[in-house]
């Protein structure tokens, strides 16, 4: 509103200013980045470090991700040790821009003690030294109102004069979320209980499950860095055979040959793919947040609904 009010003063005027260049914006991963595009619209200018169908987990930042922080005006970053890269990337970088911690304010579940593995929990994290949170707060629509909520903060204080856009699309997009939960809370409420469980590769939808009452089951923990044992994998097929679970899902960015162990030793089908840390491409089915939410949901109810 701030830009829009400059330009009718510059058009009564008979001048138009330069257009001014959008705040320099990077997230850590594409989830987040699109949250900050939603929030941000034409005034913010993101960079994702971690792309779409990629891991976040294990990924290995490059020269050029350095050069990118360096550059940055704001950088958002989940926290909960999920980007166990990040603090000695941003040392490394020498960036100043302020870090954003996206997951500030959420209430965090445990991740797994016996499988949570290699995740640096530093000061841009937003946990404790030592901490063993699980990161993937964003599987929970409520959380999101969080992240949206720190990221309108974030934006309007490293750019002022368009503070007011930014509440004004926070606002539209918390709508959407509105929107999104009810239809996730339909569709789990037409699964039969008997049905609300789902095996996927690693603990990513503890958040979800605490949320919309499914139960997941995974081979790894909290992390991909952590592989699964042979010991994991004989608990989980004893456990399907055992709990007559009904679908297992491949994850988008997992090996997909372990679950397809799994379904052909235990005899659940699969389910199909769901997107857990990463958005697909703009041409897939799950370029958003909401578009990836809805499209899990779509797995789930498939896989799992009646009949």
């Amino acid at each position: 509103m701030a830009r829009a009010a400059l330009l009718g003063l510059a058009l009564l005027c008979g001048t138009l200013p330069a257009a001014a260049e959008p705040l320099r914006a990077v997230a850590t991963f594409s989830i987040l980045a699109d949250l900050v595009r939603a929030v941000g619209g034409p005034d913010v200018a993101v960079t994702s470090l971690v792309g779409p169908d990629a891991d976040a987990h294990s990924y290995n930042p490059s020269p050029a991700d350095s050069r990118t922080l360096a550059q940055a005006q704001i950088i958002v970053v989940n926290g909960l040790g999920f980007e166990g890269w990040i603090d000695r990337l941003v040392r490394a970088s020498g960036a100043k821009a302020p870090v954003v911690v996206a997951s500030t304010g959420v209430p965090t579940i445990a991740g797994d003690p016996e499988h949570d593995h290699g995740h640096d929990h530093g000061p841009a994290s937003g946990s404790a030294p030592g901490a063993a949170f699980d990161p993937h707060a964003w599987q929970s629509v409520a959380n999101v109102r969080v992240y949206v909520a720190n990221i309108r903060d974030g934006l309007a204080k490293a750019d002022p004069a368009n503070a007011e856009d930014y509440a004004r699309r926070a606002s539209a997009y918390l709508a959407e979320l509105d929107r999104l939960e009810g239809d996730i809370r339909a569709a789990i409420a037409a699964i039969p209980p008997e049905h609300r469980r789902v095996i996927t590769t690693h603990a990513s939808f503890g958040y979800f499950s605490a949320a919309y009452g499914l139960t997941f089951i995974a081979p790894q923990g909290v992390s991909t860095a952590s592989e699964a044992s042979p010991k994991d994998v004989g608990r989980i097929i004893r456990q399907i055979r055992r709990d007559k679970v009904p679908a297992v899902f491949l994850e988008t960015i997992a090996d997909p040959r372990l679950m397809q162990q799994i379904a052909r030793e235990s005899g659940a089908r699969i389910g199909g793919r769901v997107y857990s840390d990463s958005l697909s491409g703009p041409d897939g089915p799950a370029p958003t947040y909401l578009a990836m939410m809805r499209q899990n949901l779509r797995a789930f109810a498939a896989a799992l609904g009646p009949g």
